[in-house]
């Protein structure tokens, strides 16, 4: 399945980008549908333009992760939901098991920090992903929210900043703490970084 990735608004996306793009349309299309919302009704749950969403519907706008943000807390659902595979897990499988091919994969801003989700389709509680984390690159704040995250290094270095407190982590080093803390990776080393990001949701934020 090929990366999403999601640039600033309205900026100039290649033909990958924008096959992503009209998939992540078509799906913010249905789930408005099931919810039985008009664009003019979204936008104003959302606190996003009916443009921009007509825009993103249309697929000729990419969004940014902070828009979708707005966009699932209007329609109750994580951001995963606009990034499932159309060629899902057959349903007597879908809660247990996610397959490597169908793993919906967010590649965040210019530094190209890659977030892959495999989690199973129907797990709202708890999710884990694998970061990957180039060299120079820094994850921003995550969202914070009620719940516990954790991880374990998989390859190479980062640096873990929790609150206050900044941790150097390496290969086979593992971390967890209240997600309620603000918290950034950062790599600062020459090399790729690989992390499981493991998180227990007490509100489906992600």
């Amino acid at each position: 399945m090929p990366d999403t990735v999601l640039p600033a608004e309205n900026a100039d996306i290649d033909s990958d980008e924008q096959l992503e793009a009209m998939r992540i349309g078509q799906r913010l299309r249905a789930l408005r549908a099931e919810r039985g919302l008009t664009i003019l009704e979204l936008a104003a749950k959302a606190g996003v333009s009916s443009g921009s969403i007509s825009q993103i519907e249309r697929g000729a706008s990419n969004p940014s992760v902070s828009t979708l943000q707005k966009l699932r807390a209007a329609l109750g659902v994580t951001l995963w939901s606009f990034l499932e595979s159309d060629a899902a897990e057959p349903a007597r499988e879908s809660q247990y098991v996610r397959r490597q091919a169908n793993r919906p994969r967010i590649v965040v801003g210019t530094n190209q920090l890659t977030k892959e989700l495999l989690s199973p389709r129907d797990n709202n509680e708890l999710r884990f992903m694998i970061l990957t984390v180039p060299p120079g690159a820094e994850s921003g704040s995550f969202l914070s929210g009620p719940g516990d995250k954790g991880g374990y290094v998989l390859s190479g270095r980062v640096e873990l900043s929790i609150g206050d407190e900044v941790f150097e982590i390496g290969e086979g080093d593992s971390f967890q703490f209240p997600s309620t803390i603000p918290h950034q990776v950062v790599n600062r080393s020459a090399s790729e970084a690989k992390l499981i990001w493991i998180i227990n949701i007490r509100e489906s934020h992600l």
